[in-house]
């Protein structure tokens, strides 16, 4: 083993010795490389020579670019061309973390800086680099995002174990309490609102999932890991507005979270690829989560090197704008006008006979199931022939992206399913 690996991995086992032994084999194995070319370069920089980092510089010492890539951007060039570090531009590490604090109210320090990963794909797929080792099974109330399939099952070998999101209409809390009965570590992971059902727990139904977890932490290690891609898109009253980061980060010393979040979604910014991952326990000191934040800046590096620094400038010039919040919640308004359509389209008692609702309440998404077995597939290509409508169908269900419907079309979108479901039924 690297022995900066090692060292990386005594001061975890002597600061926290849980998180630790959580370590997959390769994150036990993934270091940030500080004394190679990385360390060298960082020694030289300022200097009035420099010929140790792998780019190309102008003659007045600025990065080389061409006029034609320039002429289209207005940030300085060292905000655009250079390599981002692998942790991330620290500026804007230190920015979302802020906006994270303010967002989640009850969240407590310390928690590590968040590592800045390229979007959410990747940033849990540096989760299950650090902490997910072959044939390990991964918790997830189903419906769940078909991705988690290839980030965890075929990148590293892991069983997804879903259990029922819904138990009559509300959060299975018993099915939750019955997949962290064995014995062994357990890995659990959430995505509120959920991708695809579009689902948040209730204020209540968190409090008791919490409880829950905090229940079998006493006797095994919890790796949580928390996907917050759509953190924040809530539209109704009484459901739980703060990341289930927030209340378990510091919950127990057997319970290991891991917030995944980013750009993409909160920020509208789906192209600019910019997530980060951030790492809390009960019992983690300032030096074992920056050991943490090493071994994370490691996978980084040892994948894409780093994440893009246009993107990370754009994000945090965004974040740190005085009209982000306004703009922020313009775009909301907008979504949750489309929420509120839907909700309203729905209650015509029509749809009752070949529709049924998954429960729904943020997020880009809400699911409606086909009654009576009406194939799905065959809903959605009925709908694109006869209906100029696109829909996604998994198993006995349609996921629709209200996200990206006009309000005006929402009733027709939903005339259009209805329609498809009972020609497939009679037909």
């Amino acid at each position: 083993m690297n022995p900066q690996a090692q060292e990386l991995n005594e001061l975890l086992e002597k600061e926290n010795p849980v998180v630790f032994n959580a370590l997959s084999k390769r994150g036990k194995e993934i270091f940030f490389p500080k004394k190679g070319i990385l360390g060298q370069s960082a020694e030289a920089k300022g200097k009035q020579i420099n010929a140790t980092i792998g780019i190309a510089v102008e003659d007045d010492g600025s990065p080389m670019r061409l006029p034609s890539i320039e002429k289209n951007l207005s940030l300085k060039p060292e905000e655009i061309f250079p390599y981002a570090p692998s942790f991330g531009k620290q500026d804007l590490r230190l920015a979302w973390k802020e906006q994270m604090m303010k967002k989640n109210p009850s969240l407590k320090e310390p928690i590590s800086l968040p590592v800045i990963t390229n979007a959410l794909t990747h940033g849990l797929s540096m989760a299950g680099y650090l902490f997910i080792d072959e044939n390990d099974h991964i918790i997830v109330p189903d419906p769940f995002w078909g991705n988690y399939r290839l980030i965890f099952e075929v990148t590293y070998g892991a069983k997804i174990a879903p259990f029922p999101s819904f138990h009559n209409k509300a959060f299975n809390l018993q099915g939750l309490d019955n997949a962290l009965e064995d014995d062994g570590k357990k890995i659990v992971l959430f995505s509120c609102p959920n991708n695809p059902s579009g689902y948040t727990p209730t204020r209540q139904e968190a409090k008791k999932m919490v409880e829950i977890i905090k229940k079998h932490a006493e006797k095994k290690p919890i790796i949580l890991i928390i996907d917050d891609a759509y953190f924040g898109l809530v539209y109704k009253e009484g459901i739980e507005t703060e990341s289930f980061f927030a209340p378990l980060a510091h919950a127990h010393k057997n319970i290991i979270a891991i917030k995944i979040d980013g750009a993409t979604k909160e920020q509208f910014a789906w192209g600019l690829r910019v997530g980060f991952i951030t790492f809390a326990n009960k019992d983690m000191t300032k030096q074992g989560l920056g050991a943490l934040e090493a071994k994370a800046a490691g996978a980084v590096r040892g994948t894409i090197s780093n994440a893009s620094n246009l993107s990370e400038s754009l994000v945090q010039k965004a974040i740190t704008s005085p009209t982000f919040e306004q703009e922020h919640n313009e775009k909301y308004g907008i979504l949750k006008r489309r929420f509120l359509k839907v909700e309203e389209v729905l209650r015509d008692k029509k749809f009752d006979d070949v529709l049924e609702p998954f429960p729904f309440n943020s997020g880009y998404f809400m699911c409606v199931r086909l009654k009576g077995g009406i194939d799905a597939e065959k809903v959605r290509k009925e709908l694109l022939e006869k209906h100029d409508t696109g829909v996604i169908a998994i198993q006995d269900y349609i996921r629709v992206a209200f996200s990206s419907v006009p309000e005006k079309d929402i009733k027709r979108l939903f005339d259009n399913i209805y329609n498809a479901a009972v020609r497939c039924k009679n037909g």
